[in-house]
């Protein structure tokens, strides 16, 4: 009985002492002579940038009449504000039609123009733009 206890004593402190090494040789050794896998520092993911879309209801107008501009912002937060802009003499004018984008990242807004001719217009939010819209006014 007491070899069986004595046994069973060294099993014990065997295993105990494989255990620790085990845990910890692994670690400090793979440090140390470079073997194993190195640890990967984790990145997120970047945000895709923030997109706007436009679209005019129509390509041509008369002076004062009233078209529809509609596009989908991506990447930017539900009832984010868009501006629409024009064009005036190379710089970009705020004009005094604006909207918020819903839950989908959808708008749509009216304007009227009365400037003759080839009109440029985007539209806006912060400092993310959509891409030109080209209305003719006669």
């Amino acid at each position: 009985m007491r070899n069986t206890r004595r046994r069973s004593l060294l099993r014990t402190a065997a295993v105990s002492a494989l255990a620790g090494s085990v845990l910890l040789i692994p670690a400090t050794a793979a440090l140390a002579d470079g073997s194993g896998p190195e640890p990967q520092p984790t990145q997120a993911e970047p945000a895709a940038a923030p997109t706007l879309t436009a679209k005019a209801s129509v390509s041509h107008v008369r002076a004062w009449q009233e078209l529809r501009i509609t596009g989908k912002a991506t990447g930017l937060k539900a009832g984010s504000k868009v501006t629409l802009q024009q064009k005036q003499h190379g710089v970009w004018k705020a004009l005094p039609a604006s909207t918020v984008t819903n839950k989908s990242g959808a708008y749509g807004l009216r304007a009227k123009l009365g400037l003759k001719g080839k009109n440029e217009l985007r539209v806006a939010s912060g400092a993310t733009v959509s891409p030109v819209v080209t209305v003719t006014v006669s």
